[in-house]
């Protein structure tokens, strides 16, 4: 990667129809410092790319599957006509990457798509057409005029209308440069991974890598591994040398996430690693330096694990240099609303369903609620609402399909018709399984159950006599 690119990361818009490809590229990209916007199809490429807000495109193309040349002819010139294009082709003939250079596209990219490969080649473009990298548009969260639309298609952006949160974030932005280690606390689906996020893009190591581990997904002989590596033959099974995740963040962040589940003996490493600033991996011999700063985050009282004992009070300092404290959706009620509106026109986009409009009452119920999940909550609970709205408005019963289905109080529906419970619960199903053109498993998963629980209501009806 060039020098610029390496400072700043691009706003790179991805073009792919399938879920695999644009996880693939969207991956690769954001392994060396990029943001990135992925769109499913043409017209919301299309609109994305034409708001100006991004450095570069990467277009799809696969034959029979993907027409990336009528989708880069149809783009030229988006954008302000600045934005260069490439073409990832997973199987280019000799005359589809003439036809690309001759539509415009600044380069054609074949497997393997590596993320540096990828990086360099976006760098290229873009330095080729004097846009400044990372400068498309304004910075993806600075605080905006009240009401004003805020760009959201990047899935790591964090986004708010909550003066609360705009506070937090200008502090954020104020100590991302400095190396200091950063604590992030608060509940789960709140947001903690990307305030860590934000600081990295904000620091002057957003060329660098970012690296996130889960400190409670792993047990502890497989978390040592994982974040400090380990030699050939260090143990049964160790067949090659392997980089811990450590090294993997050099030069850049590593966002310890949910620290407080470390075990003991872990945290007494880790701790070493922050004073001496190198790793020593399972099996080694010699200590291998390490540039990184480190972000944690825990949903846990923190202090309180240290007082009972499971948390190191000199690790503690360590870490507690610069804390954060995310606040609960329930207490930014500003971004009940705001975030709802801006999860039904991502989710109506990807799902082509339209225009899609909360139907009237709907934001302010939304708003009494008390999302123990969270933002996480919120999201999930408005995908699936877009899934389920059958005419132009999403109503509270397509948004709250799992409390039917889990026995709770449902909404009445508008004048003097009320549902019994197990009506509502029928309908939430046969909407379910029209969504997903029968499919169970996307069916159950869309409601919220599992695939044993709607296999078991469908039985029940077809005992009583019903057929969905």
């Amino acid at each position: 990667m060039t020098a610029a690119a390496g400072r700043h990361g691009l706003r790179v818009l991805v073009l792919a129809p399938g879920p695999r490809e644009r996880l693939l590229l969207q991956e690769h990209l954001e392994a060396t410092g990029h943001e990135v916007s992925a769109a499913p199809d043409l017209a919301a490429a299309s609109a994305l790319l034409e708001r100006g807000e991004h450095d570069a495109a990467l277009v799809w193309h696969e034959a029979g599957v993907q027409d990336g040349l009528a989708a880069l002819e149809a783009l030229a010139g988006r954008g302000g006509g600045r934005a260069p294009i490439l073409l990832a082709a997973a199987r280019a003939a000799i005359e589809d990457a003439v036809a690309a250079m001759r539509l415009g596209a600044a380069d054609v990219m074949t497997p393997p798509f590596a993320p540096d490969t990828l990086a360099l080649a976006l760098a290229r473009a873009v330095e080729t057409t004097g846009r400044t990298p990372g400068a498309a548009g304004a910075p993806p969260e600075a605080p905006a005029p009240a009401g004003a639309p805020r760009r959201a298609e990047d899935r790591h952006r964090l986004l708010t209308a909550s003066p609360a949160m705009e506070a937090i974030l200008a502090r954020a932005r104020s100590v991302a440069p400095s190396r200091a280690a950063v604590l992030i606390q608060g509940e789960s689906g709140t947001g903690k991974e990307l305030l860590a996020r934000y600081i990295h893009r904000h620091s002057d190591r957003a060329g660098g890598p970012f690296v996130a581990v889960n400190c409670a997904a792993l047990p502890e002989t497989l978390l040592e591994s994982e974040l400090f590596g380990h030699e050939k033959g260090a143990f049964s099974g160790a067949v090659r040398r392997k980089a811990g995740r450590f090294e993997q963040a050099d030069g850049g962040t590593i966002l310890l996430d949910e620290i407080t589940e470390m075990a003991p003996t872990l945290q007494a490493k880790l701790l070493r690693v922050l004073q001496e600033g190198e790793v020593d991996r399972l099996g080694g011999t010699a200590p291998v330096p390490v540039d990184v700063r480190v972000i944690s985050t825990t949903n846990r009282e923190i202090l309180a694990a240290v007082r009972k004992g499971d948390f190191r009070e000199d690790l503690y300092f360590r870490l507690n240099v610069i804390p954060f404290r995310v606040p609960a959706l329930r207490e930014r009620p500003e971004d009940i609303p705001f975030l709802a509106e801006h999860y039904r026109a991502r989710f109506c986009a990807e799902y082509r369903r339209g225009e899609l409009a909360f139907a009237e009452g709907v934001l302010e119920e939304l708003a009494r609620r008390p999302w123990a999940g969270n933002v996480r909550e919120l999201r999930n609970v408005v995908e699936r609402g877009v899934l389920l709205a059958q005419d132009s408005h999403i109503t509270l019963a397509d948004l709250l399909a799992d409390e039917a289905e889990a026995g709770l109080p449902g909404p009445e529906p508008a004048g003097d018709t009320v549902l019994k419970l197990d009506e509502m619960e029928k309908a939430m199903i046969q909407k379910a399984l029209a969504r997903t053109q029968g499919n169970r498993t996307h069916a159950a998963k869309l409601l919220g159950i599992s695939v044993r629980t709607l296999r078991n209501k469908l039985a029940d009806y077809r005992r009583a006599g019903l057929v969905l």
